[in-house]
């Protein structure tokens, strides 16, 4: 009934989309064109446009910086504007349709060191459609306190409510009671499957290379699928088209460079940037000469990035972007007596052809080639044994996404996308002498997904304001795919064979429709009320033990016995903007209800001899909670306090006796503390306090004896929580005077990461004393990650 109520609006939106468009074509004209950064070429995402004498027409730029709006003859003033720029004021004659780029110039320098948690118009949170959507800049995160000194924008997002650390320094989380693999995260349009370095210490996103970062975790636009829980879209830089320039940091343990400038002046530009880190360098001389550490000599562990991007203007209307990103994490061990050593490389990779054309000065289209890829491998050698461990995902996509500036009353966005996906959950080869074991391809899986999608950003009434949307997705298992069919046993039975090519599995029809709705009703200039629905239907599965993104996890596609994870999320926001828009406060609750949700059965065990899928069980979830959220956005005390309440549910058949428990993504009271003070030019100062309800754990209640051995009895599933977590960290950046003439500008962070020594576990492990008939116990021990103080120190350049 939601559906086909939805479905009805949608066609009604779209009708009176044509009306107004053929009423708008007999007497206005349009202004169109790109707005962009004055000092390095860098075009604007969600720069203002309006009409002085016309409040109603205004607009904003789309992803590439441009914009189009429309108003009847005449003589008007137009404004453009971004935070942190001087905005633009111009005269215009409106006889003819205009194309008019802007170039934006940095405020003073007051202004310039401002800093802001969004790169959106100031009252965005109020006027526009979208909830739980915001726009972090990337200067702001560098004020932030980091570990080790690591800018990290995917710690960040940490801090905001609603998101959940997936534990201590990890760079996975959680949105809303979804798992991390419910995330959709993106660079340059290609999907990241895996987003830690350090096995997740510290993001695989270069913040140097970052240009602006959105986070939308409530009322997902139809322009998005794939996953039920969140959007993470980050774009990189374009690189600067008039000078050259270099960038660049050198910390504790990793140092960065970034260099930037024209190919052709003014008309095209490229961004390199690379990290490395140097903890196997740094221990090296320690290793080699310490009699101690000695037996590590051969280990060690590193991680490097490489970002890549280049554009080129073809003509007015044509504009190409390539863009790619490599990384890889390395560790290895070796024995002291050299016999035995391991070594596991691991990243991701990624690559992205863009073609920019406007059609007309309302029609603008981006279309897309884009490349992806995650490999985990493991390889052990010991005397004549060898092995190697090898788990990937590889997808090739073809997109284009359309956007169609109809009228000043209605935004239209519509497009297509389709994905070839390669899944090698996991592949062994073995060697033992002359004996080799080869890879078992009968596990590896292949599938296509497409989608088509269409939304209307529709202005009913100067108060009422409604973003319709509708995707529509399509998803096909194909061979070649050896089918094990197994008995209640888990013994296999039968199999069936699919030849290359061949259909396997099919999922579209009804429940391929996924309908998205919000709506925002004004109550007055500085507040709003909004609602939003959204249906989403996710393919793509991370199936952990532990819930956090670590590298051995195993990513899985729906198949016959796995089928797409579906979640339907409602929600409801109030908010309200104070002081002229210097701060922003909200309040959002939801409810989201989720099916297909994957869990390992019980007293599961690695076997790869079988399919993955029959250790798989399948339930239901529910999560509901309120987020408060206030936020200062100017002055030279700025940040902001988060605060979630939420609940978080699943029921599982074959768990915990088919009764409710609570989801390892739980956490009851979560809230965040973030300043930043700007003392004068030279000195800013930040800092952050976390808090979090503990997570959920399975624990034993009970010893049995069996036959002299003492024998754990668990409790219910995810019984117990854990110590609530907490922890205030503190950062200073020191900007030194610089001397008019001189190319470098140098400044200094220092962080301090656990200011107070919380004592936080990071690994609950238990110890069994005793034995039968003689004092037997049990007891819970824990491990700190970082028990003390951890000082850092940044040195960052630019020239």
């Amino acid at each position: 009934m939601m559906r086909t109520l939805f479905i009805g609006l949608f066609l009604l939106s779209i009708f009176a989309c044509f009306n107004a468009t053929s009423a708008f074509a007999q007497n206005k004209y349009s202004i169109s064109g790109y707005v962009k950064d004055s000092a390095n070429g860098e075009t604007f995402i969600s720069a203002t446009i309006m009409l002085k004498e016309l409040p109603t027409a205004g607009t904003y730029t789309n992803n590439y910086g441009y914009y189009s709006l429309a108003a009847p003859a005449g003589t008007y003033t137009i404004v453009v504007s971004y935070l942190g720029y001087d905005p633009i004021e111009r005269k215009i004659t409106l006889d003819k349709n205009l194309a008019l780029n802007f170039e934006l110039k940095l405020k003073g320098i007051t202004a310039k060191k401002e800093v802001v948690i969004t790169a959106e118009r100031k009252d965005a949170q109020v006027k526009s459609t979208q909830m739980g959507q915001i726009e972090l800049s990337t200067e702001q995160l560098k004020t932030l306190p980091a570990i080790f000194g690591e800018v990290d924008v995917m710690k960040s997002i940490q801090l905001l409510p609603g998101v959940q650390s997936a534990g201590e320094g990890q760079t996975g989380f959680y949105v809303r009671g979804g798992g991390p693999d419910q995330n959709l995260i993106l660079l340059d349009d290609a999907v990241v499957y895996n987003t830690g370095h350090l096995f997740g210490f510290f993001s695989v996103f270069n913040s140097d290379a970052i240009k602006n970062t959105t986070l939308i975790k409530g009322g997902m636009p139809a322009n998005y699928g794939g996953r039920l829980s969140s959007v993470v879209d980050i774009n990189m830089k374009e690189g600067n088209n008039k000078t050259y320039h270099a960038t660049g940091g050198i910390g504790l343990i990793a140092s960065r460079l970034t260099l930037e400038g024209p190919i052709q002046k003014g008309k095209s530009s490229f961004m390199v940037s690379g990290r490395r880190t140097y903890i196997d360098v740094l221990t090296r001389p320690f290793v080699n000469n310490m009699e101690k550490l000695k037996r590590f000599k051969g280990s060690g562990y590193y991680f490097y990035d490489f970002n890549l991007k280049a554009n080129y203007r073809i003509s007015d209307r044509d504009r190409l972007y390539l863009s790619g990103y490599f990384g890889r994490d390395v560790f290895s061990f070796k024995s002291p007596s050299g016999s035995f050593t391991i070594k596991m490389p691991w990243g991701n990779q990624t690559a992205s052809l863009r073609w920019n054309h406007l059609f007309n000065e309302k029609l603008f289209v981006n279309t897309s080639l884009i490349y992806n890829a995650y490999q985990f491998d493991i390889n052990l050698a010991q005397s004549q044994f060898k092995l190697d461990l090898l788990s990937s995902i590889r997808d090739y996509n073809v997109k284009s996404d359309f956007d169609y500036f109809a009228s000043n009353k209605h935004k239209i966005k519509f497009g297509v996308n389709y994905s070839y996906h390669y899944f090698n959950p996991s592949a062994i080869n073995a060697k033992v002498g002359d004996l080799e074991i080869k890879p078992d391809e009968r596990f590896h899986k292949f599938s296509h997904e497409a989608a088509v999608y269409a939304l209307d950003d529709y202005s009913i009434t100067s108060k009422l304001k409604v973003n319709f949307g509708l995707r529509y997705v399509l998803y096909q298992q194909t061979g070649p795919y050896d089918q094990i069919n197994y008995d209640a046993n888990h013994n296999p039975i039968d199999t069936t064979l699919y030849a290359k090519g061949k259909p396997v599995k099919f999922y579209g029809g009804l429940p391929g429709l996924e309908p998205r709705i919000t709506a925002r009703y004004e109550l007055n200039a500085t507040s709003s009320i909004k609602a939003a629905y959204s249906h989403n239907n996710q393919f793509i599965h991370l199936v952990s033990n532990n819930g956090t993104t670590l590298p051995t996890d195993i990513w899985v596609p729906s198949t016959a016995l796995v089928k797409p994870q579906i979640s339907d999320q409602y929600a409801f926001g109030f908010f309200k903007n104070l002081k002229n828009n210097t701060y922003e406060t909200s309040v959002e609750v939801y409810y989201k209800k989720m099916r297909n949700q994957i869990e390992y059965r019980e007293f599961y065990v690695p076997n790869q001899q079988t399919d993955v899928e029959k250790d798989f069980v399948f339930g239901t979830g529910e999560s509901y909670g309120a987020e408060f959220f206030v936020n200062k956005q100017y002055g030279k005390l700025t940040g902001w306090i988060g605060y979630t309440l939420a609940f978080t549910n699943r029921i599982f058949k074959d768990l915990n006796n088919g009764k409710q428990f609570p989801a390892k993504f739980d956490r009851r009271h979560d809230a965040n503390f973030v300043i930043s003070y700007e003392l004068n030019e030279h000195w800013k100062f930040g800092g952050t306090w976390t808090y979090a309800s503990g997570n959920v754990v399975t624990v034993p209640i009970a010893l049995y004896a069996i036959d002299g051995s003492l024998v754990e009895g668990f409790g219910p599933q995810n019984g117990f929580r854990l110590p609530a977590y907490h922890r205030a960290d503190l950062s200073a950046t020191w900007t030194p005077k610089h001397k008019t003439k001189k190319r470098m500008e140098g400044s200094w962070t220092f962080s301090v990461y656990n200011i107070y020594s919380r004592f936080n576990p990071y690994i609950i492990y238990l110890d069994t004393g005793g034995s039968v008939g003689n004092n037997a116990s049990v007891s819970a021990k824990q491990i700190a990650l970082f028990p003390i103080p951890l000082p850092s120190v940044t040195w960052n350049f630019k020239f």
